[in-house]
């Protein structure tokens, strides 16, 4: 069975469209939806927004129904010029971009007394994504590559100069490196899927709210052919 998590309702409610046998389940003020999609047994949950948010949920999904994977879809900004509004990102890994213990003497982003904070992602689930939004979505470019969370909508440049030049990533987000982290401790393969909606710098309010619908249309023709 697979899990499916949005952070809002507008990145999962065409899924839920989608569902047959549906079976709902409210637990830490979430809704789970179980069922078949596409034939496939799957359920689908708002998260709500935030890693705090994002970690409980992927909790609940590994310990409720004993999911096999998880995939997180939704959207982010860009932080690679390469990247535009539209595309979408499958995380090669994630991190979290506001984990800071350096008056510890750890790195930026480490998190303290853990074996890992770079959480990869599994390379099968993204090898069939790639494949999934090639055959959907062949008007965008997919790109595989790290994706970094924080609680924070990113939407100044020097803010976004910072994360690239610290963190290398492809895009920039509030949930993703969490349902990572979660899914790690739990030896539960993951993927991030992310539609580009700004690009993460001063004009990235005004991106966001003309170009959200269309990047998840991008995020949901994926989750959906994947499955």
């Amino acid at each position: 069975m697979v899990g499916i998590i949005g952070a809002m309702d507008e990145e999962v409610n065409v899924i839920k469209e989608k569902m047959t046998d549906v079976e709902i389940t409210e637990k830490a003020s979430m809704q789970f939806y179980k069922g078949k999609l596409n034939g496939k047994d799957a359920v689908i949950v708002r998260c709500g927004i935030g890693k705090v948010n994002a970690a409980i949920c992927t909790q609940i999904l590994i310990d409720l129904y004993n999911v096999d994977s998880v995939i997180n879809t939704g959207i982010a900004g860009s932080l690679n010029p390469d990247v535009n509004i539209g595309d979408v990102v499958l995380a090669t890994d994630a991190l979290q971009h506001d984990m800071d213990a350096t008056h510890f003497g750890y790195d930026l982003g480490v998190i303290p007394r853990m074996d890992i904070s770079i959480f990869p992602a599994d390379a099968e689930l993204r090898k069939r994504a790639k494949e999934a939004c090639e055959k959907v979505n062949p008007d965008i470019s997919v790109f595989e590559g790290r994706v970094v969370s924080g609680d924070q909508f990113i939407s100044d440049r020097y803010k976004k100069e910072f994360l690239v030049e610290n963190f290398h990533g492809f895009c920039t987000e509030m949930e993703g490196a969490a349902i990572a982290h979660a899914a790690y401790l739990n030896h539960i393969p993951f993927l991030i899927v992310r539609a580009i909606s700004d690009k993460a710098d001063n004009s990235a309010i005004m991106d966001y709210s003309t170009f959200e619908s269309k990047a998840i249309e991008h995020s949901v023709n994926l989750i959906l052919e994947m499955i």
